[in-house]
């Protein structure tokens, strides 16, 4: 007799394909739940570097390098060319205003200066005597002048007389023409004796004039000439620090050469290099800092050189208030200048993310504190320290500010202990 075998409700294959649909609805779901749709990076915490975003006061600054320079520099250039003969200092000297430093000769220039010294003295000479024959010939026109005046007179008295005898019938008309003509010769004779003295004197003042002029103009031609010959002696113009001395004894040096400079030490200045990007936006006065011997100084820009060289252009920069003590003319100075004045924004510490997000997105720790996700953001000015955070963080937000190189294009980061 046959007996009925009961059907299994479970066999393999079915326990098999029901473990295998199961499996793949708990990795849905576990994949569901991990990512939430999003891409998921697992990293340890210790490897990041996580910054908290503030509300401080804020300025825009920029790290900028100089050179500590004196306030003044004199320099030493030579007006006329010679042979250094004598040194009376060496380089690093202070000098004060008026100490010879150094004697060329230059035999062309002394020979002119002899030559002009003659010159000005035949001037002279020739001056003096020219107005002692000028004395002579106004005194010899003025004695003719007395005797004319002298005959003048006479004639004049006789013709008068004559005049009236005449009229009286007492002498005749020839011995009456006679004395007329004798005193018209005798007027018009005076009145060229006057005429010769005048044009005499006219002629003797201009001539002494002239006389003149030649002699001044000589005697500023050997002013000058000995202003060059003195010049061969180069002294310091100020008081100062002699530097950059160039003259050895026996070198020759032409007009113009320079010796050397004289750098006034009551003050320094910061020669200060800045990338032209930044020309439309420094202007004088604006102020940096500069940390020398646990102490911060502030200067101030009193200068802007226009012109741009390999893409930069200079500035000057002085102390306000104190300078430093020690400071060297020609000492590297590391400065942080300021481009704008203080005002209070939201801040995010500057870090590695920005080479990868450009400033457009950054991980945002979330509220628990175990992951980080992408949000947008939008920065505007920085400086050394902070970017400003114009949008898409408030403060208190905690970020990620170290390099995001690693990640991808992840959208969220899981924190891990390692």
């Amino acid at each position: 007799m046959d007996r009925a075998i009961p059907k299994k409700r479970f066999t393999t294959k079915r326990l098999l394909t029901i473990g295998g649909v199961i499996g793949l609805i708990a990795l849905i779901s576990a994949s569901y739940y991990f990512t939430s749709g999003k891409s998921r990076l697992t990293v340890p915490i210790e490897r990041l570097t996580i910054s908290e975003i503030k509300k401080a006061p804020f300025k825009v600054t920029i790290p900028v390098n100089g050179q500590v320079a004196p306030l003044t520099t004199i320099y030493l250039d030579i007006q006329e060319g010679g042979r250094v003969e004598e040194r009376y200092v060496e380089d690093g000297a202070i000098v004060k205003k008026g100490d010879p430093i150094l004697r060329l000769s230059n035999t062309d220039l002394e020979l002119t200066l002899a030559n002009q010294q003659t010159q000005v003295y035949n001037l002279y000479s020739q001056m003096q005597l020219a107005k002692v024959n000028a004395q002579q010939n106004t005194v010899s026109k003025l004695t003719s002048m007395a005797d004319v005046e002298s005959s003048f007179k006479e004639a004049e008295r006789v013709y008068n007389l004559d005049k009236k005898l005449y009229a009286q019938k007492v002498i005749g008309a020839q011995e009456f023409q006679s004395a007329k003509n004798n005193y018209d010769y005798y007027s018009q004779k005076r009145q060229l004796s006057q005429t010769i003295l005048q044009q005499d004197s006219v002629s003797t003042s201009q001539q002494a004039a002239q006389d003149r002029q030649s002699y001044q103009g000589a005697q500023n031609t050997l002013s000058i000439l000995k202003k060059k010959v003195g010049d061969l002696v180069l002294r310091a113009p100020v008081d100062g620090l002699l530097t950059s001395l160039d003259a050895e004894i026996g070198a020759n040096k032409t007009i113009g050469a320079r010796l050397g400079q004289i750098d006034v030490i009551s003050g320094y200045k910061v020669v200060v290099g800045i990338d032209q990007n930044y020309l439309p936006k420094v202007f004088t006065g604006l102020t940096g800092t500069w940390d020398f011997n646990g102490k911060t100084y502030t200067l101030t820009i009193k200068k802007i050189y226009s012109q741009v060289t390999a893409g930069r252009f200079n500035v000057d920069m002085v102390f306000v208030g104190e300078t430093p003590k020690g400071i060297r003319r020609g000492q590297d100075m590391s400065i942080l200048l300021a481009l704008s004045d203080e005002t209070q924004a939201v801040l995010v510490p500057r870090g590695g993310f920005y080479q990868k997000t450009g400033g457009n997105w950054i991980f945002k720790v979330s509220d628990d504190g175990k992951m980080a996700y992408k949000v947008d953001i939008v920065l505007g000015r920085q400086n050394v320290e902070y970017y400003e955070v114009m949008s898409g963080l408030k403060p208190g937000d905690k970020v990620v500010t170290s390099s995001y190189d690693n990640y991808g294009d992840m959208q969220e980061l899981v924190f891990k202990n390692e």
